[in-house]
């Protein structure tokens, strides 16, 4: 069943990656130091795919392989910060090999979603992965929160770049300082 449901969000995010788009692309970020950038992220807020919604403890975890893919392992509890653990396992390419900002994520052969990073701070301690149909957005940290002068400028950054900002929902995130749920 969750490879059906990993199936189906990940032609729902190639087929919407297929519709037109009526705005100019979207900013990437220059240059994305690919080793700098692995490791785990916290989903602080997005706009959500099916199978992201209720979405608690969002983790995202990319780690470079020798043949230059990332495997990635995105987890969370469904319903609530007690609902079982989800585990998908895309693989992401990278596209565009000048910047290491556009990425495709395959979650079924062989299609390959968008993927791009469109916002990075220079610490790499906060992060945006943006698509350019705007359907999707995932805002991110090595932490589990941030501040929320920095989330108001992610979200002015966003509209700027033709994003319906009204559709962003945070995604709770509750950890022990031990780094466990």
């Amino acid at each position: 069943m969750a490879y059906l449901k990993a199936w189906c969000v990940g032609l729902l995010l190639v087929s919407a990656g297929c519709s037109s788009v009526s705005h100019p692309p979207i900013a990437l970020v220059p240059k994305v130091d690919l080793p700098r950038f692995m490791g785990d992220w916290f989903v602080i807020a997005n706009i959500p795919t099916s199978i992201e919604k209720g979405a608690h403890n969002a983790v995202e975890t990319y780690r470079l392989a020798e043949d230059g893919t990332i495997p990635t392992t995105f987890t969370f509890r469904s319903g609530g910060f007690e609902g079982p653990e989800k585990r998908y396992h895309p693989r992401g390419f990278v596209l565009d090999r000048a910047s290491n900002a556009v990425w495709g994520m395959r979650f079924i052969w062989p299609f390959k979603a968008d993927y791009r990073i469109v916002y990075l701070t220079p610490d790499y301690a906060q992060t945006v992965i943006g698509r350019e149909a705007r359907d999707y957005v995932w805002i991110m940290a090595r932490t589990p929160a941030i501040p929320e002068d920095d989330y108001q400028r992610i979200l002015t950054f966003l509209a700027d770049q033709h994003y319906d900002v009204s559709k962003i929902q945070k995604v709770p995130q509750r950890w022990s300082a031990h780094g466990q749920p």
